[in-house]
């Protein structure tokens, strides 16, 4: 699974009981990189969509910093570069040049991981698995593989905000007191008892 939001990118599978994140970002979210880029071309947030949307109408690719190191990935580099080229080149050449660099790192490194897991099959989830390029990407990737994809309802592929003041809303109706919130627990911190 590659888990994308504006908090968190990583490259999770599930094994022998638990998450293993194989990959992930190394500075800021996926989601957090293209709304602090919308900042600098005065986009309000949510920005990804409208960037998604101009993206469309490029059509020069601009070489954008490449930074991945095994299934890791930086972004904070290309959040830079974004804004000192923004005088330089077109809106739409730029996104679609985003774009094109930042969701092709993504899709490496997840295929690094299938590889290594010999994974049947691939899912996209969070926020910026709304965007239809990279699921685009994730799809060509997967066929290319001889592997499943598909892809998430877009009705789940959003803020989670919602779903955890709706698990605030359950935990007070069935008065449960001992909320033990760890702010810092992580994906692979998550054991599964399934049997």
């Amino acid at each position: 699974m590659l888990y994308v939001s504006g908090g968190n990118t990583q490259v999770i599978t599930f094994e022998e009981g638990f998450y293993r994140v194989f990959g992930e970002t190394q500075d800021i979210g996926v989601g957090n990189l293209l709304d602090r880029v919308g900042r600098i071309y005065g986009i309000p947030f949510p920005a990804g969509p409208k960037i998604e949307a101009v993206a469309k109408t490029g059509k020069n690719y601009i070489d954008f910093p490449y930074s991945i190191k095994g299934m890791d990935v930086s972004f904070s580099g290309i959040e830079t570069f974004s804004k000192r080229i923004q005088d330089k080149y077109n809106k739409a050449d730029i996104f679609y040049s985003l774009q094109e660099t930042v969701f092709s790192m993504l899709i490496e490194a997840s295929e690094r991981a299938i590889a290594y897991c010999e994974k049947d099959s691939f899912v996209i989830t969070g926020g910026v698995a709304a965007n239809q390029r990279l699921n685009e990407m994730g799809s060509i990737m997967a066929k290319e593989r001889g592997i499943k994809f598909k892809q998430i309802p877009m009705e789940f592929a959003g803020d989670n905000g919602a779903m955890i003041a709706y698990t605030g809303y359950l935990m007070r109706d069935y008065k449960q007191k001992d909320l033990n919130i760890k702010p810092m627990f992580r994906t692979d911190e998550v054991k599964i008892n399934y049997r």
